[in-house]
């Protein structure tokens, strides 16, 4: 696959677009938000539908709780907020209320990581993977751009049991691909092949990876490209397979290196086939105001740094 691109939207609008199909074909959709649907873009929905969508105000818990009785109710409640907010102030209330029960309660939140910008620190989510991914039976999700995000919200119907959708702020390329794919729970999308090391992406960091390995072409070195939209279910035997035929792995994230995608993917390795794998993302720090583009260069999280460390893995092999 090429890192080229066709244009840039936000992955909270491919979100948003989606929800307000589901709710025309779907009436057992019901849509709450804390007072942030212009930004969340349930707004879409909440004008198509207002008697289907519920302003709790500033009240996120109670949003949770909520969202947890629409669904013992016989309702599919999508519940947005930011994902500070969502992974964090209601963390008790998603796991008590939500998981433990195993509800079908749909979580999707934004405006995650550094690239919520100039918001700060305070509002940049960069634990939400972690915090949610630990929790036993949610199912977690980071679309690479806007179109993956209509595919999983539109997929989020036919799964049953809680999901966590984790969206961005910033526009992000649309990437490129063939007409043909569609996201499946528990599956990455092989972008580019490649056997000297391999580069797993999520999110924001898929059209870096990209850019990266053409970077690293031009060097000869043949880097496989893997978008693991699908944190939890892992695919655990394109991973595995990446391991043994390339023999070094860097994941990729706009989030903290603990307990996010490179978390998953080290510890699926180290347990079945111990290979180099080199963690970039946020190296335990949190994040500053600032804007996006430059937050991403500050922290590193672009093609160059992407394309250092692949270099490194490959050193680490011999």
């Amino acid at each position: 696959m090429s890192a080229g691109s066709v244009s840039s939207r936000a992955t909270r609008d491919g979100y948003g677009d989606a929800l307000l199909e589901l709710g025309k074909a779907d009436d057992r959709i019901v849509v709450l938000d804390a007072d942030l649907s212009g930004s969340t873009k349930t707004i879409h929905f909440a004008r198509a539908f207002p008697e289907r969508f519920f302003n709790v105000g500033v009240a996120e818990q109670n949003m949770i709780g909520m969202a947890a009785g629409f669904a013992l109710a016989g309702k599919l409640p999508f519940a947005s907020s930011f994902a500070m907010f969502v992974s964090g102030r209601a963390w008790e209330i998603v796991r008590n209320a939500v998981a433990y029960p195993g509800l079908n309660v749909k979580l999707v939140a934004t405006h995650a990581g550094i690239t919520v910008g100039e918001d700060g620190a305070s509002h940049q989510c960069i634990e939400d993977l972690a915090t949610m991914r630990v929790i036993p039976g949610m199912r977690v999700f980071v679309p690479s751009d806007y179109e993956e995000a209509r595919q999983i919200t539109r997929r989020l119907v036919e799964i049953e049991g809680p999901c966590y959708v984790r969206c961005s702020r910033a526009s992000v390329p649309v990437l490129a691909r063939s007409s043909d794919y569609v996201f499946r729970e528990g599956k990455g999308e092989l972008r580019r092949s490649g056997n000297d090391v391999t580069l797993i992406a999520a999110g924001p960091l898929v059209h870096e990876a990209d850019k990266a390995a053409e970077m690293l072409a031009t060097q000869g070195i043949k880097a496989r490209v893997i978008n693991m939209a699908s944190i939890k279910p892992l695919d655990e035997a394109l991973i595995l397979a990446a391991a043994r035929e390339t023999g070094a792995i860097v994941t990729c994230e706009e989030h903290s290196i603990l307990g996010g995608l490179g978390s998953a993917v080290a510890e699926l390795v180290c347990a079945n086939h111990p290979v180099p794998v080199l963690r970039h993302g946020l190296y335990d720090v949190f994040g500053q105001s600032g804007t996006s583009d430059a937050l991403m260069d500050h922290y590193k999280l672009r093609a160059g740094p992407i394309a250092d460390l692949a270099r490194q893995a490959i050193s680490k092999k011999y």
